[in-house]
């Protein structure tokens, strides 16, 4: 039985659409796969638990039947890290929990798909970091990073050491094309050099990129004001904190953006609606536009969206789900099982 762990060197590398898309093409070559998350971290409500949003995607796309304390044997909570600070928490006890719900996954498998956290360190306070993982669970381990300047190869430097001779290398994801050629050239072979294979170079696609405002709109728990589209993406923030014409200046500098500002602030609102990079506008603190910029809106086919929430905590939540990533849906996984497919040595990561 293959057993591999998709661990990453940092937040929104696109870890969950490899993982997913990987289990995907192990099955489609007629293995029965399994997929686990030990640790969950990606928390959200769900009938009265803490469940991690990964796994449940992966129960409906790779449709498993696993209970989800099995998927996520590790709810890696702060409540939970608090309790393993204060003496908690007994690591062999959870090593054990670990193992067990990996033996039960396992079972009839031909591949264990393991997901990692979204932080090489993540787990550490009870000795389960991803590098621990992969012993515990006698697993190799691919590492899925980002590049956007040459300072990030010691992060993925010591990722890779941090994992020792389980580290089967690394899958560069979202490479931009100003950055393609440096990677291919100079970064490739220098890791290569330093026994740190890279099995896999994928290039920037701008359909997995960003978030829509759809997804604001449901993560927001936001009232739409206006019945135009909701599929643009967003990319970016700008916070409207400025004055009307400092705004519009700002504004046009960018593209794919979503504006935060009061619903008291008329000047900002009619600037980011004249700002042509500018897809959405979120109103914080529960206020409603005026009528002259609701209807303005409507004629540009520009969403608005208002939410209780203050600014700060606004942005922090789109910003992080921006940061996360956008596997929401099959076509993001099945759009990252095509770029593995003609980017990565798809036979070394599944073999």
């Amino acid at each position: 039985m293959n057993s591999l762990l998709v661990t990453s060197t940092d937040e929104g590398t696109g870890k969950t659409a490899v993982t997913l898309a990987l289990a995907r093409l192990a099955a489609d070559r007629g293995a029965t796969v399994g997929y686990m998350k030990p640790k969950g971290t990606r928390l959200q409500s769900n009938v009265g638990k803490t469940l991690d949003a990964d796994p449940m995607l992966a129960r409906d796309l790779l449709d498993l039947d696993a209970a989800m304390h099995e998927m996520e044997p590790v709810v890696y909570s702060p409540t939970f890290i608090s309790g393993a600070i204060r003496g908690q928490e007994d690591t062999t006890a959870l090593r054990k929990r670990v193992r067990d719900a990996f033996d039960g996954l396992a079972e009839g498998k031909d591949t264990m798909i393991l997901e990692g956290a979204g932080d090489p360190a993540t787990g550490a306070v009870v000795d389960l970091t991803d590098a621990d993982i992969a012993e515990v669970l006698d697993s190799q381990a691919v590492l899925v990073a980002r590049y956007q300047e040459p300072g990030d190869v010691d992060q993925l430097l010591a990722a890779a050491e941090n994992l020792g001779e389980r580290c089967l290398g690394v899958v560069f994801n979202a490479v931009s094309s100003a950055a393609y050629d440096e990677v291919e050239t100079d970064v490739v072979p220098f890791l290569e050099s330093r026994d740190v294979p890279v099995l896999g170079v994928l290039p920037w696609e701008r359909s997995m990129a960003g978030v829509t405002v759809a997804d604001l709109t449901t993560e927001l728990g936001a009232d739409s004001l206006t019945g135009a589209a909701t599929d643009a993406l967003i990319e970016r923030v700008l916070v409207g904190a400025m004055s009307g014409e400092s705004a519009l200046s700002h504004f046009r500098r960018t593209k794919d953006a979503a504006v935060i500002t009061g619903g008291d602030r008329a000047d900002v609102q009619a600037a980011a609606l004249d700002a042509p990079g500018v897809n959405c506008l979120v109103l914080t603190g529960g206020h409603r536009p005026s009528g002259a910029i609701l209807g303005e809106a409507e004629e540009q086919g520009m969403p608005v969206l208002t939410v209780q929430s203050d600014t700060i905590t606004t942005i922090e939540r789109i910003e992080s789900l921006i940061h996360g990533g956008r596997v929401r849906d099959e076509a993001t996984v099945e759009m990252m099982q095509e770029l593995l497919h003609q980017h990565a040595d798809v036979d070394a990561l599944l073999d």
